[in-house]
């Protein structure tokens, strides 16, 4: 696989969320709700990505091709082709759209610094504030609510809808346009307009805690991400421990996730998958470090590159999986241009992991079930492997 091909998941959730499930992490622990990352290159349609079944790229293409000889749209054409392939993965991209999931994964971004999630009672509140951005300047904080987004309404709306008001996707809007927004702190409430910057967005934390653990966390597998977790693993303290908190994980660049694995595999087999029926191998490269004690930390919104990284270290033997089951997406989708420019996202093989196990549908069991307090679990369980030699 090339270095952008991506275990990632298409939007199949309607227009109006101009999202993807690539988003997935980010949108269930909390929405970049400026927008999400961006890129310098784009993925060549004809790359195997990850994702189910059934629709061909040669039915699609004809559908669209026939729809635009007799002046119909071949978008729409190409959507009713996907729709019938019963796959939940398949989709449909304006040529916009497609531009904007390429981008997804590069690590920038363009909109105002606001992490957000929807509460029970539909109300949206902001999570996360990233620092130097254009909410922190105005002095937005963690626990503030959002009530409206250039005075449309946000509550109960889906996140991913907020995302894309913030956005300003119907519009197209680049940093420097304005967004304004109305905001709640206790019985507080007021207005601000902010102007929209280019933001970088780290997926990957790092912080040591006192009783000689490193917990590594990877929101998503975006670009330079396989990296830095090799750079935080060299550099943890001797005698530590590390949890590898891939929770909420929705996957990414697969090339990241197996970049990633280098960081625990002396070299081997990451995972396999096929494309029409053609096998491929994934392999580590030789080095990372094979002694210090790890905790991989997994739920169910683990998914795709995610879970492969897990299962090859569940696999081999290199980690103790913690948590809840993942996911299960484990299918390979091909980005396929229509005449029109807009592209088709059709799966065409799965992968497996290392012992040859599927983990479309079915999902990574984890060797210990913990749900409430299962960093806590997974510290004592890193107790009970003993100190890195």
């Amino acid at each position: 696989m090339s270095g952008r091909d991506l275990f990632c998941q298409p939007r199949r959730f309607g227009r109006g969320a101009a999202l993807t499930l690539v988003f997935a992490s980010v949108l269930v622990a909390g929405a970049a709700t400026g927008s999400l990352p961006g890129p310098d290159r784009k993925t060549t349609p004809g790359t195997p990505r990850s994702s189910a079944s059934a629709a061909r790229p040669q039915e699609v293409t004809e559908a669209a091709a026939e729809a635009m000889a007799v002046g119909k749209s071949p978008m729409e054409a190409a959507e009713r082709a996907v729709s019938r392939s019963g796959d939940r993965w398949d989709a449909v991209y304006s040529p916009g759209e497609f531009e904007e999931f390429e981008e997804s994964l590069d690590g920038e971004y363009t909109g105002v610094g606001l992490w957000t999630r929807g509460e029970r009672d539909g109300r949206i509140e902001v999570t996360k504030v990233s620092a130097g951005s254009p909410a922190a300047t105005a002095g937005i904080r963690a626990g503030d609510r959002l009530r409206s987004v250039d005075g449309a309404r946000v509550e109960g709306r889906p996140v991913t809808e907020v995302v894309s008001l913030l956005r300003g996707d119907a519009t197209d809007a680049a940093a420097g346009t304005t967004v304004r927004l109305g905001l709640e702190r206790g019985t507080h409430a007021w207005s601000l307009t902010l102007r929209r910057a280019r933001l970088s967005t780290d997926s990957v934390t790092v912080r040591n805690l006192a009783d000689r653990v490193t917990v590594i966390t990877i929101d998503a597998f975006t670009k330079g991400a396989g990296d830095v977790v090799r750079d935080a693993v060299r550099q943890a303290p001797a005698g530590t421990g590390i949890v590898l908190d891939l929770r909420g994980n929705s996957g990414g660049f697969v090339t990241e996730a197996v970049t990633a694995a280098s960081a625990f595999l002396d070299g081997g087999l990451v995972a396999t998958y096929d494309v029409d029926g053609t096998e491929h191998a994934l392999h580590a490269e030789a080095g990372g470090d094979t002694t210090r004690p790890l905790v991989a930390l997994v739920d169910g919104g683990t998914m795709s590159a995610a879970e492969l990284l897990t299962g090859a270290l569940q696999d081999r033997g290199r980690a103790v999986v913690v948590g809840s089951r993942t996911f299960g997406k484990g299918s390979v989708q091909m980005p396929t241009r229509l005449p029109d420019g807009s592209v088709a996202e059709l799966t065409v093989g799965h992968y497996r992991t290392p012992s040859g196990r599927g983990v479309d549908g079915k999902g990574i069991t984890p060797d210990l079930e913990a749900d409430t307090g299962a960093l806590k679990q997974a510290e004592t369980v890193l107790s009970g492997l003993g100190d890195a030699s």
